[in-house]
């Protein structure tokens, strides 16, 4: 990883090129030992260490600002993100996805074998804990996984002899012992599989529930509601299965996985409006940093400690930050005044970098102009940001 995130690489690639060559390194190199081994997490700070180096510049001899958390770069784009990933909750992911295979597979050898070398629990679906020096291996590490896996699965109800009654969560994915925590009390069998509880005598069929002892009148309304409950439920002559809760298909995602092992990000993010197709990454890059507010204007340097003077590199006139300098700024307003007047439109400029880019829609211009319309935004940031380092690197006077 050190050798592919070069820091001397780092030098003549824009950071977008950043960004895929990291993302590059993960797919080609961890992702095959993140499936199978449990990564110390000792390597993990290490590896993610060297990608944010590379990301933002520093390393052990230089020290450059990280403008963004690395929990916010490692988040999908629709959340802030860059799209990059953590490498513990991925390694999470990935081992967790055998337990699932685990639990659809029939027959395969690779399962026979864990089956005979650890034993099996909960009618099959997986194998007892491997415990001291005789569960040492892959395995081991995989089955830690296990607890947070079934609590994201469900069961589907074939013949009904492989899945708990009360216990297992098979009617709309919920446990009935849970919902109905004074019915299961009182049930003859609690062990009870939903096959031994169907009663096919019946003409088409029907739930035979059996209690210790009869009901109180307060008691039959939760009768009623199990009755209720049951009635869109129906055992057939297919096998049990499982299916996943996070996906529409029912099928394991990693995606999905890997964000239940994060903390979730509930802020929206105009990620529309960044990552316009056909648009240089470096663009998007500086228009994602502005959104964030992260961007390295004078007053940002400022609260890091920097003793400078806060003027407007572009008007010399009021304080700058990333919102004046790109929208409000007398300079800038030109060049969007221009622009925009190109297209015969007149726009109320809202307060922040990020109101722009949720606001800027382009149904109004039509088709054929559209795209075009999209990535404006993105070219004045790029204009005015650029010649905004030039008059700071290089000297010269404001406009």
């Amino acid at each position: 990883m050190r050798w592919k995130l070069a820091l001397w690489k780092r030098q003549y690639i824009s950071k977008g090129r950043r960004i895929t060559l990291i993302k590059s390194t993960l797919a080609s190199m961890l992702l095959y030992h993140l499936s199978l081994f449990r990564m110390p997490k000792v390597v993990a700070r290490r590896l993610e260490k060297l990608q944010r180096d590379f990301l933002w510049g520093g390393g052990n001899l230089e020290r450059k600002a990280h403008l963004v958390k690395w929990e916010a770069v490692c988040t999908d784009k629709e959340k802030g993100g860059l799209g990059l990933r953590k490498l513990v909750p991925l390694n999470k992911a990935l081992l967790g996805k055998w337990v699932w295979r685990f639990a659809k597979s029939k027959d395969e050898l690779w399962k026979q074998v864990l089956l005979a070398k650890y034993g099996q629990e909960d009618f099959g679906w997986r194998t007892k804990k491997a415990n001291g020096a005789f569960g040492v291996g892959v395995w081991k590490e995989i089955m830690k996984e296990a607890d947070w896996c079934w609590e994201n699965m469900v069961f589907n109800v074939g013949m009904g002899t492989r899945i708990r009654f009360w216990t297992d969560p098979w009617c709309g994915g919920e446990v009935l012992s849970q919902r109905f925590s004074q019915l299961s009390d009182l049930a003859a069998n609690r062990n009870a599989t939903v096959g031994e509880v169907w009663d096919q005598n019946s003409r088409f069929g029907g739930w035979n529930l059996r209690f210790l002892r009869a009901f109180n009148d307060w008691e039959m309304h939760l009768v009623v509601e199990l009755l209720q409950v049951l009635s869109s439920q129906r055992v057939n002559l297919e096998e049990d299965s499982v299916s996943w809760k996070e996906t529409k298909n029912g099928q394991f995602g990693a995606k999905k996985a890997y964000s239940l092992s994060i903390s979730p990000n509930v802020t929206f993010f105009p990620k529309k409006g960044i990552w316009v197709e056909r648009v240089p990454t470096k663009l998007a890059f500086v228009a994602w940093e502005a959104t964030w507010g992260k961007a390295l204007t004078l007053d940002r340097l400022q609260k890091r400690g920097w003793q400078l003077p806060n003027r407007c590199f572009l008007c010399g006139c009021e304080e700058e930050n990333i919102n004046h300098l790109l929208i409000h700024c007398t300079v800038a307003r030109v060049l969007w005044e221009i622009v925009v007047g190109l297209f015969g439109v007149q726009w109320v400029f809202p307060k922040t970098v990020k109101e722009v880019l949720i606001s800027w829609k382009g149904s109004f211009v039509g088709k054929k102009r559209r795209k075009i319309w999209s990535s404006i935004p993105l070219y004045i940031f790029w204009t005015v940001w650029t010649e905004r380092n030039r008059l700071a690197f290089r000297g010269g006077g404001g406009c």
